[in-house]
């Protein structure tokens, strides 16, 4: 299934269930079926065989090109990424610091505020504070059980689904600090969606391409089989320390391409788009837009 969280004219959030060109709100085809994403999963395996048996229900449609779809788990309790998880970026990164450093061995990972996740098609701000904007298309994975101590062999079993996130970076803020936390945290700088792809649509999750563009230029192109750190390893790492939980969204690393990266750099700038696809996936495709006065405080 294709699971999105999605706002109808005025309506308040839905969450929804994407047939062809469709949505399909939950709530409609069973009042008794989860109203939220997070409810969904943590409903667990039961909740989602409840929905499943009630899609061939009369529920109420909408086009999906009249819907707007914000960020499927919009209020996960974390949201953690994973730093040089791809090989060919590691080796673009060693070049771009001019040093020589081992492939790493350990796990980097670092959080992102949840409070930077947006749709996957709002807008993504360009901070008054800097001009290094940039973008890291990733395949994101969302923990669909309540989990410790997982065993890499039973990692797919805590895995609900798949999203498209962007890790967008502000990369001279990302340095302040070893955690990165306030460069890659900025309000806006969290797309994920469009949609959750359950886990049962997505048989090689460590075979599938990610490619992002910058308006009609192709920037990223690379594939989950160069990841350093497999899917299992990243789970049994995180959770050796502590519990995942459902909703909760891992960020798998990018590929080769980022703009720091370039000679000389090519950041994200006004009036451009950022668009990130994933391989079975679908899209997010986001514009860029100066940081608007409004997020001052009055």
């Amino acid at each position: 299934m294709k699971l999105a969280t999605f706002q109808h004219e005025h309506d308040e959030e839905r969450l929804g269930v994407v047939v062809g060109d469709e949505v399909v709100d939950v709530v409609s085809l069973d009042p008794r079926l989860p109203a939220s994403m997070i409810g969904l999963l943590g409903a667990g395996a039961e909740g989602m065989a409840s929905l499943r048996g009630a899609l061939d229900r009369k529920g109420k449609r909408v086009p999906l090109s009249a819907v707007r779809l914000l960020a499927p788990v919009p209020r996960p309790s974390k949201y953690l990424a994973i730093g040089a998880n791809y090989t060919k970026h590691f080796e673009e990164f060693v070049k771009a610091v001019g040093l020589e450093i081992p492939v790493p061995k350990n796990q980097n990972w670092f959080n992102k505020q949840v409070s930077c996740i947006i749709g996957a098609n709002d807008a993504i701000h360009l901070p008054r504070v800097s001009a290094e904007l940039d973008f890291e298309g990733e395949l994101g994975l969302v923990i669909g059980t309540r989990c410790r101590h997982v065993p890499p062999e039973r990692a797919y079993d805590v895995i609900a689904g798949y999203v498209v996130c962007n890790d967008v970076s502000v990369r001279d803020w990302q340095t302040l600090a070893p955690t990165a936390t306030m460069g890659k945290s900025f309000d806006t700088h969290g797309p994920i969606g469009p949609w959750l792809t359950t886990s049962d649509e997505v048989p090689e999750p460590g075979a599938l391409r990610v490619r992002t563009w910058i308006d009609d230029e192709l920037r990223q192109d690379g594939n989950t089989s160069e990841f350093i750190h497999g899917i299992p390893e990243m789970i049994a790492f995180l959770t050796t320390a502590f519990t995942l939980e459902p909703g909760d969204i891992l960020s798998t690393g990018t590929p080769a391409g980022v703009g720091g990266a370039q000679v000389p750099p090519r950041y994200m700038k006004a009036g451009q788009r950022c668009r990130v696809e994933i391989e079975g996936l679908g899209a997010i495709d986001n514009p860029i837009v100066n940081e608007p006065e409004s997020t001052r405080l009055p």
